[in-house]
């Protein structure tokens, strides 16, 4: 798995898509992307791309598409219009994107020339993260857990709610 941090400028976000999808043709990569705002950390991502494969390798998917079920598990849901919601949009965003199987670190370097380079993994906005994964006052304060942790309790939790 590789990860590409940087910003984008998005004028149609079906086009950048779509550069996206070539660039997984090219490689035979899964290539998803995300708006940063709403990814926590590395470990939220790497436990996403875990729990999909696993999925896939035992059948289980929710998705029929890698990026998608990758999504989903990020996201901490099953409704893919409502996970789409940590997926780029219009206009100026910061953006983390995955790359993983066949060539990884080509497919990687190919969406780098798409960014402007720009440390965004980590740069999560709280309310919107809160928001997001609804996690309220009450539920942070009855656990010791900081707000990435609990949004790594979520992205396992999918598992669960099969």
């Amino acid at each position: 798995m590789e990860i590409v941090e940087g910003r984008a400028y998005i004028d149609d976000v079906e086009a950048f898509v779509d550069k996206l999808e070539t660039i997984e043709d090219a490689y035979g990569s899964t290539v998803q992307a995300f708006d940063a705002r709403y990814v926590v950390d590395r470990k939220h991502l790497e436990r996403a791309v875990e729990l999909a494969k696993r999925a896939f390798d035992r059948g289980e998917t929710i998705a029929r598409n890698r990026g998608v079920e990758i999504l989903l598990y990020a996201a901490g849901r099953r409704q893919i219009d409502r996970a789409m919601e940590m997926g780029v949009s219009t206009g100026d965003c910061p953006v983390v994107v995955v790359t993983l199987g066949g060539e990884a670190d080509q497919a990687a370097l190919a969406v780098a020339e798409l960014l402007e380079s720009e440390q965004t993994l980590g740069a999560y906005e709280t309310d919107r993260v809160r928001t997001f994964f609804d996690v309220t006052d009450r539920e942070l304060a009855a656990t010791t857990g900081t707000l990435p942790e609990v949004i790594h309790e979520r992205v396992t939790m999918l598992v669960v709610k099969r």
